[in-house]
């Protein structure tokens, strides 16, 4: 298996343990990768201490990059990142990206992966959806984008709320192509 480069975007929509969970999953999983390069807007941080009580994302060895840094390698498709994870994806920024207005790197980033044909996986977390994030969805899935809504499953029996968010996680790191040990259905 060839070594994935990922980016990890987080936003400032509500599910920060979403967002917490991949990179733990993602150090994990350090072997299947070559590099993670991740950027946060401010909201993400704020919703992130306000959720977790802590800033704990600071603690992470990954590559970080400021929400405005166009010099961050994935803002070009030169870099060849495979993969990007917006994780929790807001309704705003899957509108700018569905329409193309990269005003920062999250929305660059998520452009040049699709402008290169590479994986971009949007964790939706809002509820309920309106005809416009609705149609936003369609024109990113129509781009080639996969949007992963944060719907947990229940059929592995989760007991605390991180293994019920883990759930989510799970999904996403098999629609990245990593390979992780997980509940599977009637396995």
């Amino acid at each position: 298996m060839q070594k994935k480069k990922i980016v990890v975007a987080v936003t400032g929509a509500s599910g920060a343990i979403y967002a917490k969970l991949l990179l733990d999953n993602l150090n994990k999983l350090s072997t299947q990768i070559e590099k993670v390069g991740v950027v946060m807007s401010d909201n993400a941080k704020e919703v992130w201490q306000y959720e977790l009580g802590n800033d704990d994302y600071k603690n992470y060895s990954f590559d970080f990059y400021a929400k405005t840094d166009f010099n961050a390698p994935f803002a070009s498709g030169s870099a060849k990142y495979d993969t990007m994870i917006i994780v929790p994806c807001s309704m705003g920024t899957l509108g700018r990206i569905a329409h193309g207005i990269s005003n920062d790197l999250i929305s660059r980033a998520a452009d040049v992966i699709l402008k290169e044909r590479r994986k971009l996986i949007a964790v939706a977390r809002d509820t309920p959806f309106s005809l416009i994030h609705l149609q936003n969805m369609k024109l990113v899935t129509e781009a080639g984008g996969i949007i992963c809504p944060a719907n947990p499953s229940f059929y592995s029996l989760p007991k605390t709320i991180e293994e019920v968010a883990q759930t989510v996680i799970d999904r996403v790191i098999d629609l990245a192509g990593l390979e992780k040990d997980s509940y599977r259905w009637n396995d």
